[in-house]
């Protein structure tokens, strides 16, 4: 059935040929969007629905999510938020209510917090594994995510578990492990951090994943600059995530290169950290992504109008540079073409906001703003 959306004030397409629009209109059918363009142009529809002048874009495309997890961290957050430091360590706390929990539990929990972030528009949601961290609990995992996520990847290099040697712990990485959940993962990914992963161990995870077949991509550079990012932009890596502390060279490398810089800013408040450098990336030409991070130790919020209203106030981009990122930004991050963007053929994943521009994303930071929500042209809200 056919969805016309009328009445569009202010529409989003982040298709260059498109452009933003003003007075428009949206034909949504099969999943996919048909049509684009002017309200006076609109095709008739099996169902219409009036916006009333409300802004439309694309559904937020969060490339980077960790939502596979049993347990709390509400301790850990507290003795940070009195002056602990912030270290790879608490990731364990999570890892032994993780291998507890039953598969039920973390279904149910992963699907709890995805709708969640679909209610506030997130149409496309990348997860990760990382919280099992042997071959039952990380095969188990990939499976869970990928009956629900969008995008899943293997983070088996998340942290070397308590006991384990790090090296004999790496050839399980690329060997048992990665075998075992391969066919549930589109992607790879490495902690390459002090207190993680050095350089050497987190490429041959990476070397190893690739051989499979597997995308890459990066946990870098954020507890200090180090060689996350030059190891992401040479090895192809799609995105290097977190970059909060970056040298020239990592900025240069990165404008330069394919991979995306995507940002966690939630994290970067939630840690006490300093905010990734946002401005000095796009001024160098870097393509960046905006993403939640959502996990329960570092970045516990499934909201990326958060993450845009941070990025605006706080980072220095403008909101049109913050709402691409956290849509067609997330989707370079994930290689994708068919979400992040409104136009035909692309999916048909809208999110309407109780506003006149998406201005009022970062005008009016903390306020619920989601109106109306389709994903694959089902609406959900």
């Amino acid at each position: 059935m056919a969805v016309l959306i009328t009445g569009i004030g202010e529409l989003t397409t982040n298709d260059p040929e498109l452009g933003k629009l003003h007075d428009a209109a949206l034909v949504l059918d099969g999943g996919e969007v048909a049509w684009a363009g002017l309200a006076s142009d609109a095709p008739d529809a099996d169902e219409r629905v009036d916006a009333e002048g409300r802004a439309v874009l694309p559904g937020w495309v969060d490339s980077h999510t960790h939502l596979v997890f049993a347990g709390d961290r509400t301790a850990e957050f507290e003795a940070r938020m009195a002056g602990k430091p912030y270290s790879a360590g608490g990731i364990a706390t999570t890892v032994g209510a993780t291998r507890e929990a039953s598969d039920a539990e973390l279904a149910a929990n992963l699907r709890r917090h995805v709708d969640e972030a679909a209610w506030q528009g997130t149409t496309c949601l990348e997860t990760k594994t990382g919280y099992g961290l042997n071959v039952a609990d990380e095969a188990r995992s990939a499976r869970i995510a990928a009956e629900v996520a969008d995008e899943v990847t293997f983070l088996g290099a998340h942290l070397v578990p308590p006991g384990a040697e790090v090296e004999s712990y790496v050839d399980l990485v690329c060997g048992d492990m990665l075998d075992a959940v391969a066919e549930h993962a589109r992607w790879a990914d490495v902690f390459c951090e002090t207190g993680a992963f050095d350089e050497a161990q987190s490429a041959r995870v990476l070397k190893a994943a690739a051989e499979r077949g597997l995308g890459l991509r990066v946990h870098g550079n954020q507890l200090g600059e180090g060689p996350g990012v030059r190891l992401a932009v040479e090895l192809g890596a799609a995105s290097v995530d977190h970059c909060t502390y970056l040298s020239d060279a990592d900025v240069e490398a990165l404008a330069a290169s394919d991979t995306v810089a995507t940002l966690l800013p939630a994290c970067d408040l939630s840690t006490r950290q300093a905010l990734a450098p946002a401005r000095r990336l796009l001024d160098a030409g870097a393509t960046v992504a905006l993403a939640s991070n959502a996990n329960p130790g570092s970045s516990y919020t499934t909201s990326v109008a958060f993450c845009v209203a941070t990025a605006v106030l706080q980072m220095r981009m403008s909101i049109e540079e913050a709402v691409w990122s956290a849509t067609a930004g997330g989707a370079r991050a994930l290689r994708r073409s068919d979400v992040g963007v409104l136009r035909p053929g692309a999916r048909a994943d809208v999110h309407v906001l109780d506003a006149p521009s998406v201005t009022h994303l970062a005008y009016r930071p903390g306020v619920p703003l989601t109106w109306a929500v389709w994903r694959r042209g089902t609406r959900l809200r």
